[in-house]
């Protein structure tokens, strides 16, 4: 089993930065990959950023060239650097594990942009 603690949501005025900590623990070297995915009232659960074991990183087209995905060696901690926020990035963002045959989710930290 694996837990997920995510922090580092508030509230940030168009065009700034917020820093998301996602803090791993239990069963962490069974990780294969870990993601920020993020909700929007009303809409879908969408993958924002993901990053493999073995470093190799994807993103949203909407979230390319703005946010950065980055992990320490030990999965420990995946962050989720995001700059030049916009209004249309307000959600609330989940951090989430995949590990063989399970994956698991934090209980999310929301972000809200104002224009």
């Amino acid at each position: 089993q694996v837990q997920l603690v995510e922090s580092g949501g508030g509230l940030v005025q168009a065009g700034g930065s917020l820093r998301l900590s996602c803090a791993a623990s239990g069963r962490i070297a069974s990780i294969n990959s870990m993601a920020w995915y993020r909700q929007a009232p009303g809409k879908q659960r969408e993958l924002v950023a993901g990053i493999s074991r073995g470093g190799r990183t994807n993103y949203a087209d909407s979230v390319k060239g703005r946010f950065t995905i980055s992990r320490d060696n030990a999965w420990n901690t995946v962050y989720l650097q995001m700059d030049s926020l916009k209004p249309e990035d307000t959600a609330v963002y989940y951090c989430n594990a995949d590990l063989p045959f399970f994956e698991y989710w934090g209980q999310g930290t929301q972000v809200t942009v104002s224009s």
